[in-house]
């Protein structure tokens, strides 16, 4: 089964729906009631009003807004081709009712997309009017005849699949595991049936601006011959009549009014020739017909009518063979949407450099279903032993609109020094004056330093790792230290994760599937309602305990603040107690309470976590230390402020002896804490150092064999021509030799002429298997082994086999001092090594 996912606009512009149905394979997909269900939802679309956000809990709508949900769809969307696809993935990404099944396909979806663009198999979306082609779908279900710009948008869109299509095909056949990596892409793309008659057919009749060609008729091409016709007539006319009846012809002008040709004259011209005055206004002068035009005129009128009808009547059989593939053409119409929502997807995660989430359904305290989002296997939790030590494992994670808005600021700024950079040359070429020069020099240091500044200093990614046994987190911090941001990136890693997005971290993230996310942050006063901040928190905490159940993820900001403190202390800690308790999977929360961090010392489903602050240069780092609470910084900072020593003293004495032990102990904990972050690092750094090495060592090792095998086939080639020269030399004797002895003797003699001449070429032949002969085995014995019974001296008078002539010969002599042989090969004596012969 494939799920087509039909996205189209209403006839109102304003109202949007999508539809999403489930067929069998496109070879095999009825017709008839796919073309039923889409042109249903074509005349018949749904209501905006009873999408999928008004089902929604109100709390998780405002949980929705807080966390700013809405912006990051936007920001999504903007990476789609195509107006509906920008309107089908935002419906797509507010939906957020997807079992974990659908998230997995939703990631697996967008991973092969993700593969598809990094091999360049993905084609641009931008370049087909998608609101024309669902034009043309609803013309052709009327009957009605197309627009020539309609029809040759449904060109683009078949041409675009055929393109995507033969993409995929050159990618499958430089390798065929390309085929699993663009699944289930490639079904979806592969399966399309493309009417290549249709396509012909449009390029036939209209040409590539939307106009109907002449050649599309007979009937159409006499009829626009009669127009011209008549056009240059009038034209000739309306000159003649200028050029003879009027005085002054320089405020004259022919104009066309409701494609009858007529003359313009100014106020008060005077004209000679009769005709009929269409219109005159005061100041304006007057447009008058001539009579005698009106006849040409009443022509033009009627072959103008019968060109309409011609081409009527071409974009009427565009119309009917439209009808004939409407169901394929519907069928590449929302895939090809559904394709643009998926691509998004991708391109988003590929600009802000995103990591795919191993995502993971955690049901109850240890039982896993574990998976992947990717589309390789879906392994077990045997093969994933991380999984049984972190519930969430975020490493250096950011903030996705704090990246995108960071990402924009630095563009803008390096645009703007590339725009001032062009001002610059533009002045020197003007050859300005010095000083406003200088000054545009100025202003690009000023730039240039704006973009230095936006490099070093980038969002600061924050570092989660949430323990499996660990079902309440406390992050308690400064204020403006990043607790609120951290919540918020959480959140949103949820949600992209669970939409099928990439989450913006540095490497492979771990995060369960969570049914619902709840969050109450920020001010949340009431007017309407008469409440206060701190009742209007209430409000909405006890609407989250009622809708979270124990796969949800709640996120509470500054808990049991806006009252009294110790009252608030003690509401935080029991709301807390009571989310932990009721199951939830996983609760965060920050606070300023200092009674909230004993609650890990009491219950092993807390844990504790703060922001770091740097109390030398009084800013926080945004850095989050885990396993330790945060301690009060406000006297010391008082104190380094300069408020003055008896005031610091008086406050310590107030704030206890007890209370300044435990931040002593606090502290020892950070820079405890800071000391293995320390050492962590530096052993993570010095493992990326080995795996670099060791990655270096396996390339050198397939370099030194790709090396080796090649001088061996160098050797072999080296052997082969030596061999090849020497075995065409000795032919070549022998046959003259053959030649000599078949001779009659008394013909000896005429030859002797042409003795010298053989000797000669014999001793060439015998210097060039000399010299071939040595080089070749040369080369052999570098590369053969030679055993004990091949160096045994053989006597003379023995028979020897020569391997590079690969025949026997007659050993003539033996110097045993040289291991030198010297044997006779047919008509050939050879001086041998006993390297080179076998006996």
């Amino acid at each position: 089964m494939m799920l087509l996912s039909v996205s189209l606009l209403s006839n109102s512009p304003v109202s949007f729906a999508t539809v999403a149905f489930a067929v069998p394979k496109v070879h095999s997909v009825s017709r008839e009631s796919i073309r039923l269900k889409v042109h249903a939802f074509l005349n018949n679309p749904l209501d905006s009003s009873s999408g999928p956000a008004s089902n929604q809990p109100s709390v998780l709508l405002d949980s929705l807004r807080v966390l700013e949900w809405d912006k990051l769809c936007d920001s999504v969307a903007s990476f789609a081709g195509t107006s509906l696809g920008k309107e089908a993935l935002k419906e797509q990404l507010g939906y957020l009712n997807q079992t974990f099944e659908d998230s997995l396909g939703l990631l697996e979806e967008t991973n092969a997309a993700v593969e598809m663009n990094k091999y360049g198999a993905m084609v641009d979306f931008s370049g087909i009017d998608i609101e024309l082609v669902k034009t043309a779908i609803q013309i052709a279900h009327r009957g009605f005849p197309v627009s020539g710009t309609e029809a040759m948008n449904v060109v683009a869109l078949l041409q675009f699949v055929e393109m995507l299509q033969s993409n995929v095909k050159a990618a499958i056949k430089q390798d065929a595991e390309w085929y699993q990596r663009f699944m289930p892409l490639t079904e979806m793309i592969m399966e399309l049936t493309i009417s290549r008659s249709l396509v012909r057919l449009i390029q036939q009749l209209v040409d590539e601006d939307g106009s109907v060609k002449d050649s599309a008729s007979s009937a159409l091409k006499q009829s626009r011959d009669q127009v011209r016709l008549l056009e240059r007539k009038l034209f000739q006319l309306m000159e003649s009549i200028i050029r003879n009846g009027m005085e002054e012809a320089s405020s004259v002008e022919v104009s066309e009014i409701d494609g009858r040709w007529c003359i313009r004259s100014g106020f008060n011209q005077r004209t000679s020739f009769e005709g009929l005055l269409l219109s005159s206004a005061s100041g304006a002068g007057s447009v008058v017909e001539p009579l005698s035009a009106v006849p040409l005129n009443d022509a033009l009128q009627q072959a103008k009518a019968s060109v309409s009808k011609a081409e009527a009547d071409v974009l009427l059989k565009i119309t009917q063979k439209m009808q004939e593939e409407i169901d394929y053409i519907e069928i590449i119409f929302s895939v090809m949407v559904r394709l643009d929502v998926i691509n998004a997807r991708a391109r988003y995660s590929l600009a802000f450099g995103g990591a795919c989430p191993d995502l993971f359904l955690q049901q109850e305290h240890d039982s896993f279903v574990a998976t992947d989002g990717s589309s390789y296997a879906r392994t077990s939790v045997a093969l994933h032993p991380t999984r049984k030590k972190w519930t969430v494992y975020l490493p250096k994670a950011y903030h996705p609109l704090l990246l995108q808005k960071h990402q924009q600021a630095l563009q803008k700024a390096m645009k703007d020094v590339k725009n001032a950079n062009a001002e610059i040359r533009r002045r020197k070429q003007q050859g300005e004056n010095t000083t406003l020069r200088k000054e545009t020099n100025v202003n690009l240091q000023s730039l240039e330093a704006k973009v230095a500044k936006l490099k070093e200093e980038p969002p600061v990614p924050v570092d989660i790792y949430v323990d499996h046994n660990t079902r309440v987190l406390v992050i308690t911090g400064p204020n403006t230290g990043g607790k609120t941001i951290c919540l918020k990136t959480v959140g949103l890693a949820a949600l992209m994760a669970k939409s099928g997005l990439y989450v913006l971290a540095s490497e492979s993230v771990k995060i369960p599937w969570f049914d619902f996310v709840f969050a109450d942050i920020g001010d949340e006063q009431s007017l309407s309602q008469s409440l206060s901040t701190f009742s209007g928190h209430l409000k909405q905490i006890s609407k989250i305990r009622s809708h979270s159940t124990d796969m949800s993820l709640v996120l509470l900001d500054e808990v049991g603040a806006g009252t009294n403190p110790l009252e608030g202390a003690a509401l935080g800690m029991s709301l807390l107690e009571s989310f932990a308790e009721s199951g939830c999977l996983l609760t965060i929360a920050t606070t300023h309470h200092g009674e909230l961090k004993t609650l890990k010392y009491s219950n092993h489903a807390f844990e504790n976590a703060c922001m770091e602050f740097d109390e030398m240069k009084l800013k926080p780092t945004y850095r989050i230390l885990w396993g330790i609470p945060g301690r009060s910084n406000a006297i010391n900072i008082a104190e380094r402020l300069g408020i003055p020593d008896v005031i610091v003293q008086k406050a310590r004495e107030l704030y206890g002896a007890a209370s300044a032990e435990i931040n002593e102990v606090i502290l020892d904990m950070e820079r405890f804490k800071q000391n293995f972050h320390e050492q962590v690092h530096e052993s993570q750094h010095l493992l990326k150092l080995t795996k670099g090495l060791h990655q270096k060592l396996l390339i050198a090792r397939k370099n030194v064999k790709e090396h080796s095998f090649n001088q061996r086939c160098r050797k072999v080639q080296e052997i082969s021509e030596a061999a090849a020269v020497a075995r065409s030399s000795i032919q070549r004797r022998a046959r003259q030799y053959r030649a000599i002895s078949s001779q009659p003797s008394q013909k000896i003699l005429e030859n002797n002429g042409h003795t010298s001449t053989m000797k000669s070429e014999d001793k060439k032949e015998k210097s060039e298997i000399s010299e071939a002969i040595p080089a070749m085995y040369s080369a052999s014995t570098s590369m053969l082994p030679v055993s004990a019974e091949q160096r045994k001296l053989p006597n003379v008078g023995d028979s020897v086999h020569v391997a590079s002539l690969n025949k026997q010969a007659l050993v003539l002599k033996v110097d045993p001092s040289r291991e030198e042989l010297l044997v006779q090969a047919g008509n050939m004596k050879l001086k041998l090594k006993l390297t080179d012969v076998l006996t």
